[in-house]
């Protein structure tokens, strides 16, 4: 497109560059990422401003720079850059007629069952399914930017934070099949209940077209009540007998990894996981869903289901050390579903084993939040975890634990993210097992400083 175009779309108004002046490459708001011919979006931030780097953008290549001033360099202004870059991807949408959109949303494990979905579509036609959680009004649209002519799935995580979030999404760029995962207590301060949770996830289903597909988990009521809210062709999965793609006879191995058997309108097919965590076989169900929609065989899919892996960072990662400890890195994020799925994986992979979990604060939880820590810290202690380390504001994750009569285990409260490392490190033994869990307040540490250990012992003295 010519910044001209660029600038009627959006609303904005060309500068500093003639008619013929056109973007050939992707969009681009960090500098250090643009390719030539692409157009760097420039934002004012709280700590660092954007349009400081539109003479190194456009030094580097970029053939213009959309922002709300004039840089003097090639480009657009435009009032507010964010909405102008909605604008951009709805109409970059719309001149793609052949692309089919799949749009994700669900309280915990969107990312992941994104990655899985783009994995299997990828074996079907050329797939947009960035990793990471490009989830919200800016990486939303973003993610759309990445398709071209050639892209035939776009495959979108869908994030909210309140009611209309999704409905917003969905008129930039609107999926033909829409999957909602689950629906739990995650951001449970803005939406005020799972209710209101599930109320902001529906408005995915009723985005789709009459001619959509929406792909429900049977297993959770409040998701599977919001067939009667779509135009769309509704199939459900799960584990329930009701579920048009789900899975039968869910066995695990030592590793934690799941192996069912698919069953599918179309036929049936056993399926091995190779990623840790009995959750997971939800989601690739969902993602099973998707793939079978898009045409793939059921002998073909089960295969390929067996192959998916993590492709985001910190997610249900595991690594073994060399002195024999195996470490859980799921510390991206963190909610209480989310965490009790990731302890039930660290009881399972660490069956005989003594087990470590370091669990950090969940956010965004509001009136629920110190609930919501006593209810993981009570799972923990009803799980048998061998140590329980809780980090700074995820304190009530012990008070949990403790009323448990029953549990043996070890409560460490940590201060901060060092005290927690040295809680964990201290003492690990070969064979133990190490979850670390957290919602963004740099829990990762704690995983970083086992990694770290770990290549120390590969490289050697």
């Amino acid at each position: 497109m010519t910044l001209d175009e660029i600038a009627a779309v959006t609303g904005g108004r060309a500068v500093n560059a003639g008619p013929a002046a056109t973007v050939t490459g992707p969009v681009e708001y960090d500098s250090r990422a643009l390719l030539p011919g692409g157009l760097f979006v420039a934002f004012e931030g709280e700590k660092v401003d954007g349009h400081d780097y539109a003479a190194t953008a456009v030094a580097a290549g970029a053939a213009g720079v959309l922002g709300s001033r004039d840089t003097g360099q090639p480009g657009v202004v435009a009032e507010d850059p964010l909405a102008a870059l909605a604008k951009l991807a709805h109409v970059v949408a719309g001149r793609l007629p052949e692309l089919t959109v799949v749009g994700l949303t669900g309280s915990s494990g969107k990312t992941t069952t994104k990655d899985y979905v783009g994995q299997l579509l990828t074996r079907l036609g050329p797939t947009v399914a960035p990793a990471g959680s490009l989830n919200n009004e800016l990486g939303f649209p973003y993610t759309v930017l990445k398709a071209t002519p050639e892209t035939r799935f776009l495959v979108l995580e869908m994030g909210a934070r309140g009611i209309g979030h999704i409905a917003h999404l969905a008129g930039i760029a609107a999926p033909r099949i829409g999957v909602v995962l689950n629906v739990g207590a995650a951001h449970l301060g803005e939406f005020g209940s799972v209710e209101g949770t599930a109320r902001a996830k529906g408005e995915l289903v009723e985005s789709l077209p009459a001619d959509g597909l929406a792909v429900l988990n049977a297993d959770d009521p409040l998701v599977s009540a919001m067939a009667s809210r779509t135009r769309a062709r509704v199939v459900l999965v799960g584990e329930s007998e009701r579920a048009g793609v789900r899975a039968a006879d869910v066995t695990l191995d030592r590793r934690g990894r799941a192996a069912y058997t698919l069953v599918t309108p179309a036929g049936s097919a056993p399926v091995r996981l190779a990623v840790t965590g009995r959750h997971q076989v939800g989601n690739t169900l969902a993602a099973a869903a998707v793939a079978l929609e898009a045409g793939m065989a059921v002998d073909e899919l089960a295969a390929a289901l067996g192959e998916v892996g993590i492709v985001s960072s910190r997610r249900m990662d595991v690594f073994d050390r060399p002195d024999g400890v195996t470490v859980i890195d799921d510390s991206y994020n963190a909610n209480p579903s989310s965490t009790s799925a990731a302890l039930r994986a660290l009881a399972a992979l660490g069956e005989g084993r003594r087990t470590i979990a370091v669990l950090g604060y969940m956010a965004e939880l509001g009136e629920f939040e110190t609930s919501g820590h006593r209810d993981v810290g009570r799972l923990a202690a009803e799980l048998g975890v061998d140590r329980l380390v809780a980090v700074a504001q995820a304190a009530p994750v012990l008070d949990g634990a403790a009323s448990v009569p029953e549990w043996k285990g070890e409560p460490v409260a940590a201060a901060d993210q060092a005290a927690a490392v040295a809680a964990v490190t201290g003492d690990l033994r070969p064979g133990d097992v190490v979850l670390v869990k957290g919602s963004r307040y740099r829990t990762w540490e704690v995983a970083d400083a086992l990694r770290a250990e770990t290549a120390a012992e590969e490289v050697g003295p």
